[in-house]
């Protein structure tokens, strides 16, 4: 409530500034796979815990201009994430799989980073997944093809912009050798900093700096930050990225600071029907808007902070049939359902074949809350257990997603989870729901009713003089 009135009092006090000014400071965050249902969920979810039935609002579900997008591609009903980025971006539709450029797969297009760097702002795109995935490279690169991921980090070098972040690159370096990506963002002036602390050392001597992940955490994984779920005390997060690109870009320019902030992580969860893992990937990416809206609240007349999505994923729904909701239940899960895959095969080269059912739903009720806070049916504990014995045999199949092979036991508790907590997914892929747009600051009237993704980079860079 508190966080509320905050944002009423200052709409009401800057109204009069806002009429008619530009936007001297841009942040633009994208919630990637966040639909309506997946912001719906994670409010229902906070509110659950309060004990009752409700939402509880986010930072961003407060803002006073909202809209409701429509994300289809120039080529199909459902997009994905390259066709859709590239929309947010430059304002053109395109076929799926392409970035920066238009259907016919060789003609460029302009991001709206490019147009906000020509017209004198400092530029910053940033991510919790790789800096060459398919949403932050719809702002800086122009590829047929969002797999050319040497060819993407070689365009981030060429855009020359001023601030990069995101855990890594996918493929630094390629068979034919020459200069990694690396080496090519240092000789063309990058310092490369990794992780919070080293970029707090190394941002005032740098003129341009890309922020990466440490290198014991790419080593581990480099595709990705950690979900938040699953996240150590020492792990880059979303925050920290957003405060970075902040205090970075702030310096750089008199003209302002266009900063792009993706939360990619969202639509990995839900790929794998992760609700809980999701729930607090919107959570952790509103933490990331707080610290914008913090900025806003300093520069009320000159900042723009506009937060949507690129696509649904999953095909989310709050209701299996009963007229009831158990989101609270979520609560118990204490791991992704990616990590609890990786935890059994360490519980299994633990016990060997001594690895007992017994052992094993014990497990299940601490990490998931599984036959303990979250009571089972029989037929439930059945499935459960006869996934278990299929591990124990050798005989269970993966359940591959897009970004992971989960273990059946473990997508089974997954499963179980989400039919307990009344939770239900149409698929693993993307689907054509409606996702939301929330906006405040200067020129957020320009953000209402019903929209084409295609419109949001147009009316930022109205409300900017970017045109």
């Amino acid at each position: 409530m508190k966080r509320i009135f905050s944002i009423f009092v200052l709409c009401l006090c800057s109204l009069a500034l806002w009429a008619g000014g530009q936007a001297k400071y841009v942040f633009y965050f994208i919630g990637d796979g966040m639909g309506v249902n997946q912001v719906n969920l994670a409010q229902t979810y906070l509110a659950a815990l309060e004990g009752r039935i409700g939402i509880q609002p986010l930072c961003f579900t407060s803002f006073p201009n909202a809209a409701l997008v429509t994300t289809y591609s120039a080529t199909n009903g459902v997009t994905d994430s390259a066709a859709a980025g590239t929309a947010l971006s430059t304002g053109s539709k395109t076929k799926n799989g392409a970035l920066g450029m238009k259907a016919d797969g060789k003609t460029p297009l302009q991001s709206i980073a490019r147009q906000a760097a020509a017209h004198g702002a400092a530029v910053g795109v940033s991510t919790s997944v790789s800096v060459d995935h398919a949403t932050p490279a719809a702002f800086y690169a122009q590829q047929a093809a969002r797999s050319s991921y040497h060819a993407i980090g070689t365009d981030l070098v060429r855009a020359g912009f001023d601030f990069y972040a995101g855990s890594d690159f996918l493929q630094p370096t390629t068979k034919e050798g020459g200069e990694n990506l690396y080496e090519q963002c240092q000789k063309a002036g990058y310092v490369i900093a990794r992780g919070y602390e080293d970029f707090q050392s190394q941002q005032k001597k740098a003129k341009k700096l890309l922020l990466l992940q440490t290198e014991e955490a790419s080593a581990k994984d480099r595709s990705s930050l950690p979900y938040a779920i699953d996240r150590t005390d020492d792990a880059l997060t979303l925050s920290q990225i957003t405060q970075a690109g902040i205090d970075f870009l702030s310096q750089k320019s008199k003209k302002g600071f266009f900063l792009m902030v993706e939360g990619g992580k969202i639509d990995w969860a839900c790929h794998s029907n992760d609700a809980a893992t999701a729930i607090h990937e919107i959570l952790d990416m509103d933490k990331a808007v707080s610290i914008a809206f913090d900025f806003l609240k300093k520069h009320p007349e000159e900042t723009l902070i506009v937060v949507t999505a690129d696509h649904e994923t999953g095909g989310l729904v709050m209701g299996r049939g009963p007229y009831e909701l158990h989101s609270d239940l979520l609560q118990h899960q204490r791991m992704s359902v990616e990590a609890y895959a990786a935890h059994l095969k360490e519980l299994q080269k633990q016990h060997g074949d001594s690895l007992s059912w017994d052992t094993v739903k014990q497990d299940l009720a601490e990490n998931w809350g599984l036959g303990k806070e979250v009571k089972l049916s029989e037929k439930q504990e059945k499935r459960l257990e006869n996934a278990f014995r299929s591990m124990k045999e050798g005989s269970s199949t993966d359940h591959k997603t897009l970004y992971a092979s989960i273990s059946a036991l473990a997508d089974a508790a997954r499963a179980t989870l989400a039919e307990c907590a009344l939770i239900g997914w149409q698929s693993g892929g993307h689907s054509n729901g409606y996702v939301p747009v929330f906006a405040v600051g200067v020129g957020a009237e320009k953000f209402h009713g019903q929209m084409d993704n295609t419109e949001i980079p147009l009316r930022i860079a109205e409300a900017a003089g970017w045109e």
